[in-house]
């Protein structure tokens, strides 16, 4: 089974590697897996237009135990509460990291316990690592030299990145107390400052650089 996930993987990333098509993940729990509606869209505009990516603007929606999510490079997930992976989303998910994909996990606020509990399910012999303020994700097109922006206060913690690696490449980023979904929102959403929501914007566009070329 495992091999047969590999081999749609990589025949599906072979195929849509030019389109650069992204996905966001609609995962079970209860969790509200489908707010932020105009984030991703958002990146992908500023992405196009700023660091000339070519991803499709209009990204699709994935479930973690289909092989649907072995057509996209990227996919992204966010939410406020609950997260449950079954035991098939999580073998799923996975092959999918562990066959080039990569996964953007962004806190909406309260996501957190559940989520690291989920990661756990996919990789039960790794553990998330914060991310130093000099890993390449914070210069791949504009530079963060202190990690991650602030976008929005919620407890008022530092902003932290969280990683899964596997033999040095970063699978998995989890981006915690900073919630860049918020800041990629259209701008009369949250009535964040325009120089917050670049910073989102911008830090977003690094992240899509990385996964693309990584």
């Amino acid at each position: 089974m495992k091999k047969l996930f590999l081999i749609l993987f990589l025949f599906s990333f072979s195929s849509n590697v030019q389109a650069q098509k992204v996905a966001v993940l609609k995962y079970g729990g209860g969790g509200d897996w489908y707010s932020n509606p105009t984030a991703v869209p958002n990146l992908i505009e500023f992405s196009n237009q700023n660091i000339k990516t070519s991803i499709d603007p209009q990204p699709a929606t994935v479930e973690p135990g289909s092989t649907d999510i072995f057509q996209y490079p990227f996919i992204f997930m966010t939410g406020h509460g609950n997260v449950f992976f079954s035991d098939e989303d999580a073998l799923n998910l996975r092959n999918y990291l562990l066959g080039g994909g990569f996964l953007h996990i962004d806190d909406n606020y309260g996501m957190n316990e559940y989520i690291r509990r989920e990661l756990e399910k996919v990789f039960p012999d790794k553990e998330l690592e914060e991310l130093p303020a000099s890993h390449p994700i914070f210069s791949a097109a504009y530079n963060f030299p202190n990690g991650l922006p602030k976008i929005h206060e919620h407890d008022g913690l530092r902003p932290q990145a969280f990683g899964i690696f596997e033999n040095g490449r970063l699978l998995c980023l989890f981006t915690f107390e900073t919630d860049l979904g918020d800041g990629w929102e259209d701008s009369e959403v949250h009535n964040d400052p325009e120089e917050v929501r670049l910073k989102a914007l911008q830090m977003g566009a690094n992240i899509m650089k990385f996964a693309f070329s990584n």
